[in-house]
Formats: structure tokens, C-alpha cells, sequence
């Protein structure tokens, strides 16, 4: 395994990856030490783009380990466009169970690919920012730097 760390705006990402995927990019604290490689670094430079506004799609090999339900909600929020939302039920009635917002809201939560499936950008029904995994604030700082203002 690979590990590499960026200090973002919003933390520190840990940067996660096999020799063919990333498995995991979030703000969780890792204590491993750093060990690059070429993949990592992609990803590293990917956020870099993002974070200064010039990327806005990501095209990383992901490794989603999951149950089927959560990797369908994940595909899900990866068809949100940059600087748009969708709310749980979009997504649950996008993956055809329209009655499935709480356990969309489940998989949202568990997502281990902080800013690349971006769940950061599925709110509340009611156009109220909803819940985080990482905090409001810092979901509030991602939807900002894709040009959306949400009232907390």
C-alpha cells in the first residue's frame, strides 16, 4: 500500500492506493508514513487543480469496496456535475429506489473518497446543506469553491 498526504485548504487529505487503484481519500487521521507513488501523486496533483479551481472532473482508477447498494449510491453522486447539487432522494431515485433517502444518506456518510465522488455536493431536501461526515463547515468550504452558496 501507498500513502501520501496534501494539506488542503479544507485539512490534511490522506491519499490512499494499491498498485492500481486508491482506495481510500479522506480527512481521517492516518499514521502511517508517507510512501508515494506515481498514482498518489496523480490524485495529489488532481486536488491541487481542484482546490485552485482548474479541475473539475477527476479521472482516477478507484478501488470502491462497499456493499452493492453503497458503491451504486457512490456512481450516484459521481454523475453530480461540478458546482450543482442533488438531494438524497435525487440520488435514491436515480439508483431506482425512491423510498431509499435514509440509506442514501447512509452510503453518503461512508464514502471514502472525500472530494472525488463528491458527496459534498448532496444537500437536505429543503435546499438546507443537510449533514457531513467531515463537518458542515468544511462541506460549506467545498460547495463554495464550486461557486454554491448555502444557507446554514
Amino acid at each position: 500500500m501507498y500513502c501520501e498526504f496534501f494539506d488542503s485548504p479544507i485539512g490534511r487529505i490522506t491519499i490512499t492506493a494499491d498498485d492500481k487503484h486508491i482506495v481510500r481519500m479522506t480527512l481521517d487521521d492516518c499514521f502511517e508514513q508517507p510512501n508515494p507513488s506515481p498514482l498518489t501523486s496523480k490524485a495529489h496533483r488532481q486536488l491541487e487543480e481542484y482546490f485552485e479551481g482548474s479541475r473539475k472532473n477527476f479521472e482516477l482508477p478507484l478501488l470502491m469496496q462497499g456493499t452493492d447498494f453503497q458503491i451504486s449510491v457512490w456512481n450516484a453522486l459521481k454523475e453530480i456535475p461540478y458546482g450543482q447539487t442533488r438531494c438524497y432522494s435525487d440520488i435514491a431515485a436515480a439508483i431506482s429506489k425512491p423510498k431509499a433517502s435514509r440509506a442514501v444518506g447512509g452510503a453518503v456518510h461512508v464514502n471514502p473518497f472525500l472530494i472525488v465522488i463528491p458527496c459534498h455536493r448532496c444537500i437536505a431536501k429543503n435546499g438546507g446543506i443537510g449533514g457531513f461526515a467531515h463537518g458542515t463547515d468544511i462541506k460549506s468550504a467545498l460547495l463554495k469553491i464550486e461557486g454554491i452558496i448555502i444557507q446554514q
